[in-house]
């Protein structure tokens, strides 16, 4: 055990961070994605929701600053409102000590969500039911 590491991060996932390199892409998905479909590497963690896998992971991953966007959200249908959820990953990515990274999100069609989380390092599939819920942080250096 160590001192510090939210018990909600399970050593896969701080190990598969670490692993990570500049611009690599994590996928904090919702029960309903595609990951098994999407993945090269899945960690499943089917009693967490993102919001607070968000919070817990954004203390140990800096985010990209050599791009406009490194934070993207897949984008709902003109006729969908848009996700309460947002708010809350808005919320705690301003809070965060990469808050000043973070300006706002990137938005990307379904599909094209989908084809760009096969890239993706690794997909975390949580037990979030909220549509459109699914966010991709892109890693940058300390």
């Amino acid at each position: 055990m160590l001192k510090r590491i939210p018990a909600v991060l399970p050593p896969k996932l701080v190990m598969y961070m670490m692993d990570m390199g500049h611009s690599d892409r994590l996928l904090l998905a919702d029960g309903n994605y595609p990951a098994s479909t999407c993945a090269k590497r899945i960690i499943r963690l089917d009693g967490v929701e993102i919001p607070e896998l968000l919070e817990a992971v954004i203390k140990f991953f800096p985010l990209d600053d050599f791009v406009p966007d490194p934070v993207t959200l897949m984008k709902p249908k003109d006729t969908e409102p848009l996700p309460e959820i947002w708010s809350k990953y808005r919320n705690i990515l301003a809070v965060s000590e990469e808050g000043g990274k973070f300006k706002d999100f990137s938005y990307m069609e379904r599909m094209e969500f989908y084809e760009r989380s096969r890239t993706a390092y690794v997909i975390v599939q949580t037990a979030t039911k909220e549509r459109y819920a699914n966010i991709m942080l892109q890693k940058g250096v300390i």
